[in-house]
């Protein structure tokens, strides 16, 4: 069978029993990888970024240049967890977990794993924990 598109996954409406099989993990796999490898080149380029950082005498210009390293080594920590997150999630594809919600073990829905491939938790179940978080802020 040819490989799966966004266009498949978003169409799919097979027997629950066909939920994640083989094409529907290697699909995810693929998704997954790519954007690891798309962080990987972020973490890369700001490190060449940091490297060829000129001083710079105005302290107007090196104020404005240090705020700029900051938020960028500040999207390159959130990348570094996504990352994490990246591996993990692989691992669930190699274990035959991916895609069942980790509260309540039931599917967690291609769409949302379409829109946020790493996601561990049914949407009701991912408000859930949002709504019980809220309470115990408050």
């Amino acid at each position: 069978m040819a490989k799966l598109t966004e266009k498949d996954i978003l169409s799919w409406n097979g027997p629950e029993e066909d939920y994640m099989n083989p094409d529907h993990l290697e699909f995810f796999r693929e998704l997954l990888l790519k954007n690891k490898a798309e962080l990987l080149a972020n973490a890369s380029q700001t490190s060449q970024n940091l490297q060829e950082q000129e001083a710079t005498p105005d302290p107007a210009d090196r104020a404005t240049l240090e705020e700029e390293y900051a938020l960028e080594l500040r999207t390159r920590d959130r990348e570094r967890k996504l990352l994490m997150k990246i591996e993990s999630t692989l691992r669930k594809i190699d274990d035959a977990s991916y895609g069942y919600c980790e509260d309540t073990g039931e599917p967690i829905g291609l769409g949302r794993l379409l829109a946020r491939p790493t996601a561990s938790l049914s949407l009701e179940a991912q408000e859930r924990r949002e709504r019980m978080k809220k309470q115990y802020a408050d």
